[in-house]
C-alpha cells in the first residue's frame, strides 16, 4: 500500500459511517416478533382476544428499542466481519502511521477518545465509522481509498467520519429508529387485530390471521417508516460535512465532495454500513425518499 497521493488522484471516495439501517432493523424486528410469539410473550392479548393498548405500547417500546440497540451494540463486530477490516494495533509502514496520526489529530480536535483505526481490502475508495460510543468508535478506510485519493482529500474523509462520531450520530439515529420501531410494532398489532376480528370475523381468542397480518403489516410499515429515518440521516450528513470542513478545512472538504461527483458506481459496502456515507446514490423520484444522503450538489 502506498501513501495517499499528493498529486492528482484517479477517483473519489465514499465516506461511510455505520448506524442501524432500515432493512437491518426491519429484519431484527421480524425475528423478535417471531421469538416473542414462540415464547408466548404477547401480554397485550387476553384469552378472549382483546387488545390492551397500554400493555401493547409498553411491549412495542421494549421490542422496538431492543431491536435498535442490538443493531448498535453489534455494529463494530458486524463491520469488521462483513468488510474484513484489520485494526491497526501497531503501524507497520508510513501509510499506516500517517493514517493513525491523522485520525488522532481530528479526534483530539473534536474532543473524543481515539477510535480504533482499521484498513480493509477493497478496490473501491471508501471509508466508514461505527460504534456504540463516541469514545470507543471504529474508523476504517479501504485500500482503494488510500491508493487513489489525494492526501488532503483523505484528510477530509477522515475528518468527516470523526465528525459523525463526535456528533453522536450513531446513537441519535438509534434512538430515532427505536421510536419509529415502537410505532411500527404498535400499529401493526392494531392492523392484525382489525384483520383477525373484522375481516376474518374471528371471535374466539386470536388466530393465525392476527399474527400473519401483524407480521406483514410490520414489514410494510417498517419500509414506509424508513423514509423518516432516512430524512434524519440526510440532515446528519450535512452536519458531518460541516464538521469535516471545520476539522480539515473547507477547501479540502469541498475537494473531496467534488471528487465524489465524478464517481457513479454504487457503494460496495454491506447495507448496514451505508447509512452515514458521504456519497449518496443517484436515484430520483420517490426513491429519493429512501436515500440516506442528500445530493452532492446540495452538500457542496
Amino acid at each position: 500500500m502506498r501513501p495517499p497521493a499528493k498529486a492528482s488522484g484517479r477517483v473519489g471516495a465514499r465516506l461511510e459511517s455505520s448506524r442501524p439501517r432500515a432493512p437491518v432493523s426491519i429484519a431484527v424486528l421480524a425475528v423478535l416478533a417471531i421469538v416473542t410469539r414462540l415464547l408466548g410473550l404477547e401480554g397485550y392479548l387476553d384469552e378472549q382476544g382483546g387488545l390492551d393498548l397500554n400493555a401493547l405500547l409498553v411491549f412495542s417500546a421494549v421490542v422496538g428499542f431492543t431491536g435498535s440497540f442490538i443493531s448498535l451494540a453489534l455494529s463494530k463486530s458486524i463491520a469488521k466481519w462483513t468488510t474484513g477490516a484489520r485494526v491497526i494495533e501497531q503501524p507497520s509502514n508510513s501509510t499506516e502511521s500517517w493514517l493513525v496520526n491523522t485520525v488522532q489529530k481530528h479526534a483530539t480536535a473534536a474532543g473524543i477518545g481515539m477510535p480504533d483505526v482499521a484498513i480493509y481490502d477493497s478496490p473501491e475508495p471508501n471509508a466508514f465509522a461505527t460504534g456504540a460510543r463516541r469514545n470507543a468508535a471504529l474508523v476504517a478506510v479501504s485500500t482503494g481509498l488510500m491508493r487513489n485519493m489525494r492526501e488532503n482529500e483523505v484528510d477530509a474523509v477522515l475528518a468527516h467520519e470523526i465528525a459523525h462520531v463526535a456528533n453522536g450520530d450513531m446513537v441519535t439515529l438509534t434512538l430515532i429508529q427505536g421510536v419509529i420501531n415502537t410505532f411500527v410494532i404498535f400499529l401493526s398489532r392494531i392492523v392484525g387485530f382489525f384483520v383477525d376480528r373484522v375481516l376474518l370475523k374471528n371471535d374466539r381468542g386470536y388466530g393465525p390471521g392476527f399474527f400473519i397480518s401483524s407480521l406483514v403489516a410490520q414489514i410494510l410499515l417498517g419500509i414506509l417508516a424508513s423514509m423518516i429515518v432516512m430524512w434524519f440521516s440526510r440532515q446528519r450528513e450535512f452536519r458531518a460535512d460541516e464538521g469535516g470542513a471545520k476539522l480539515a478545512g473547507r477547501e479540502n472538504m469541498v475537494a473531496a465532495l467534488e471528487r465524489l461527483r465524478s464517481m457513479h458506481s454504487p457503494s460496495q459496502l454491506p447495507d448496514q454500513l451505508q447509512a452515514f456515507g458521504i456519497s449518496g446514490g443517484g436515484r430520483g423520484g420517490l426513491k429519493r425518499l429512501f436515500l440516506s444522503h442528500p445530493p452532492l450538489e446540495q452538500r457542496i
